[in-house]
């Protein structure tokens, strides 16, 4: 398994990038964002994930290796290959898919060309407790971390669960308004989860 290559940008296109490693290039499909950071001439590396099929093999490249976990989780997902995976990163990069799937966000989901309303749900279902599984990057996690065990956090989760949300919903639904605003009190973070949980009912 090829989990990732350190080369020199030797060609850049509109969804893919070629990296010479070695003496021998390799053709890696990235996301936009992915391609945005990387410049011809200079040397990069890509986190990898190999796709095999009877007639072909295609590597896809990865900016860390949180979006590439992602890629293969979404992939889980009845109905969803390679391809559609890739297309969901590149509307969706790691930290607004994580916030769209613990919040049941169907309407950002169907941002993605081929997801509708049906695809968007299954996702959510399917991916919304798998999804905290996938680790977070090191200059991340400490953000991350910290906006999880604010006072804030245990406060409003046991609001919500006093008017009825069960724990489980509760939870992400706090996490997603924390991590987008972190310095959020207690009553904007409990308006915004309420929010969040309104659309899911």
């Amino acid at each position: 398994m090829i989990a990732s290559i350190r080369g020199e940008v030797v060609e850049l296109a509109l969804d893919h990038v070629v990296l010479e490693a070695s003496g021998v290039g390799y053709q890696l499909n990235a996301t936009p964002a992915t391609l945005a950071g990387l410049t011809r001439g200079e040397q990069a590396r890509l986190y990898t994930a190999l796709i095999v099929r009877e007639d072909s093999m295609t590597l896809y490249g990865f900016a860390d290796t949180e979006a590439r976990d992602l890629f293969g989780l979404l992939q889980t997902v009845s109905g969803v290959g390679p391809r559609l995976a890739m297309a969901v990163l590149a509307v969706l990069e790691p930290e607004a898919l994580r916030k769209a799937l613990a919040a049941g966000d169907i309407a950002a989901l169907t941002r993605v060309p081929g997801i509708g309303k049906r695809g968007a749900e299954r996702m959510v279902v399917e991916l919304r407790d798998k999804v905290n599984l996938v680790p977070v990057p090191p200059d991340r996690a400490a953000a991350v971390a910290a906006a999880v065990q604010t006072p804030v956090r245990d406060q409003v989760v046991e609001a919500l669960t006093s008017l009825g949300f069960p724990l489980k919903q509760a939870e992400p639904a706090v996490d997603a308004v924390l991590a987008e605003h972190p310095d959020a009190g207690n009553s904007a973070a409990l308006r915004a989860a309420l929010g969040i949980l309104g659309k899911n009912r």
